[in-house]
Formats: structure tokens, sequence, C-alpha cells
């Protein structure tokens, strides 16, 4: 027997208007002057004013820092840590998707724990907590509200850091999806189809458990059943809930299960190219889980039950394969570009994403391991 630990934020707050909730949750804890993490299309569009506003009623001095950009760099991270020390900040607010929130735990980290992040990077590496951190998710994808995990990329060596460590899971995570109304059809496609990567690979990784497959098979169910409403109409606020719901306990899978060559890969070409995340997850989600479909046949013939797949009468077999085939029909659907050579990828870049992603941490979860040769020749295909 194995033990086995599950990771998530302390308190969760999800639903319609929750993030007035915040101001309190700060005040009621003591804390005078937070850190607004998040980005500058946020600030443009009107949704972290209504959280600066309530924070100033309660005698809060909020300090905003809107310079994250997708993909946040090691520079980046330097310039909110900049700001955090020169506001004499006391506590991190990150409000955005993926991007924000990795940022935010990266000076968490940072204002307890010696620079530069790079000395972060992979598993169990930052020795001290850290101020109080308070996730915003504004996108239905990433769950990076809930995980232990942060991206950074390092532009010296053109890769992305994945520092995992549960000190930098957020003490509260919040899902609000009103927030999430005004988030553009490309987006909300790319990061819903993040959130289906999460759960199904969490359902097959290595580490996947009874305590996870739930939360794993319920995320795939909502996500196939609500993205393409929300992406087709991004005022369908039940559909935008039903994603927040989906992509959440998503994370709550990964966060413990662990994830697989999917990330792994698509790490590569984001940090190279500065691709969006989701984006590479979705290209390569059935290239790769073709790949892994004989080793987890029954797995994935649930997964194409989740998906909504009528199975009476198939064998295992034949639904697992249908299960790739929804994945890839869920994929046109919402929008996603059919290969990495719509993008700019091109032959002669593969070889380096070979040998990146073997070292990716994200890699050992994978339901069987691959051979360089395997991983490019899957890179091929999802040109």
């Amino acid at each position: 027997m194995m033990t086995f630990r599950l990771c998530f934020p302390k308190i969760n707050i999800s639903g319609a208007g929750c993030l007035a909730e915040v101001p309190a949750e700060l005040s009621r804890r003591g804390f005078k002057t937070p850190l607004v993490v998040t980005d500058a299309v946020l600030i443009k569009v009107g949704l972290v004013q209504p959280l600066v506003d309530g924070l100033k009623a309660l005698g809060l001095h909020p300090v905003v820092f809107d310079g994250v950009e997708p993909n946040p760099t090691v520079a980046i991270v330097d310039r909110a840590f900049d700001m955090f020390r020169a506001g004499k900040c006391d506590s991190i607010i990150a409000v955005g998707g993926g991007s924000p929130i990795d940022t935010g735990k990266a000076v968490r980290i940072l204002s307890a724990n010696p620079k530069p992040i790079t000395l972060y990077n992979g598993v169990g590496k930052v020795a001290r907590e850290g101020v109080y951190l308070i996730a915003v998710n504004t996108t239905a994808g990433t769950a990076a509200e809930v995980t232990s995990n942060a991206v950074i990329t390092d532009t010296d060596n053109q890769v992305k850091m994945v520092i995992i460590d549960p000190k930098i899971i957020p003490d509260i995570s919040v899902n609000d999806p009103v927030m999430m109304t005004k988030i553009p059809a490309a987006t909300t496609a790319a990061t819903g189809m993040d959130a289906l990567t999460h759960a199904v690979e969490a359902y097959v990784a290595q580490g996947a458990h009874v305590l996870t497959d739930h939360s794993a098979l319920e995320a795939i169910l909502l996500i196939s059943t609500y993205l393409p409403r929300a992406v087709a109409n991004g005022s369908d606020l039940e559909a935008r809930e039903m994603m927040a719901y989906g992509q959440f306990i998503a994370g709550l899978a990964f966060n413990s299960a662990g994830l697989g060559m999917v990330h792994a890969m698509a790490h590569q070409p984001g940090a190279v190219k500065n691709l969006p995340h989701g984006v590479c997850n979705a290209i390569l989600l059935p290239v790769v889980e073709n790949f892994n479909r004989p080793h987890a046949v029954k797995r994935f013939a649930r997964i194409a039950m989740a998906m909504g797949v009528d199975t009476a009468g198939m064998t295992d077999e034949a639904a697992s394969i249908a299960a790739i085939t929804a994945i890839r029909a869920l994929s046109a659907t919402v929008g996603i570009p059919k290969g990495f050579g719509e993008l700019g990828v091109t032959e002669a870049d593969l070889p380096v994403f070979v040998k990146k992603a073997q070292q990716d941490p994200c890699a050992p979860g994978n339901p069987v391991s691959m051979t360089d040769a395997e991983v490019l020749e899957l890179f091929r295909e999802a040109l």
C-alpha cells in the first residue's frame, strides 16, 4: 500500500458575485497593503477596479502591478517583486488566469526566500511559505488558483520552469463566473481545452487515485458539455459557472494525481515560440493520448462515456478509440488550430523540444514512458 496526499487551498469561494467577499477576507486578517497582481487587459475591461474599490472602502491600500503578460518571464516576476518591496506590501491578490496567478505565486516565494526565482524550478524546493495569497480566477482553464504549480518562462534558457510545491498553493481561491463573461471566445476555447487536458491527464496518470478519479471524470463531463456553449455565447452565465467548477475540480485532480507528456511537450513550443499554453495542450492532447490509449484502455473507455459518447454495445477497445475521436471533435468545435505548423513551428524546432520535454517535471506522470524517437514522432504528428 502507498500513501496519497491531497493538496488544495484552505478556503475556496465560488459563485456569481463572490469577488465582493475578497476585501473582507483580507481585512479581517489584519492585512493593510496587498499587492494586486494582474494584467493590463483585465484593467482595461474593468474587472479589477471593483476589487480595488472594495479594498479601499475597508481602509486597505492596494498596490497594483498590471505588468503580467502571457507566459510570464523571470523578468516580469522580478518587476512584480520589486513593486511588492517598494510598496511594503503584506499580502498578495492575484487576479487573472494562469499567468497573473503564477506570477503572484512566484512573488510569494520571493517574499520569504532568496532570489532568483530560477532557484525553485522543480519539485519541493521552496523552504518558506511566504505572504498570504488570494487567487482570483478569471478564466475557466488553468486552475492555478487551486494548485501547487507555477509555470514561469526562463528566457535565457528558453524553457518553461515548473515550480511545484504545496507552499505556493493560494490560501484562498476565488471563482466568480461573472468575471469570466468578458473573456474572448478564443481564450475561452484555449483555457477550456487546457482544463480538459488537466482532467484527462490526471485520470490516466501514474499517480491517479480513487480520491482524484471522480473529480477528473466529473470535470471531463462538465467541460465537454459546457465549453461549446461558453465559446458560442460568453454571456451564458450557466455555461460560465459550470466551466468554472469543471476547471476547478480538474485542478483538484491533477494537483495530486499529476499530469503527463501532453503538458511536458506543450511547455516547449509555449516557451520557445511564446504560444498560448491552452492551445499547445489542445493540439497535443489527442496525439499524445492516442499513444497512451493502449496502456489504459479501460480508463479511456470511461473518458468516452464522460464525454457523452454512447458506448453501449462497444468493447472497451472501441470505446477507448471513441474517446480520442471525441477529444478531436471538441477541439474542432471550439476552433483550436489543427497543428503547430499554423502557429509558426517547423520541423527544425522539434529536436530541441524533444530533449526539454523529456526533462520536464510533468513527464514522469505519463502512464507510459517514451523514447526520444517516439516523442519526436508525436511532435511531427502535431505539426
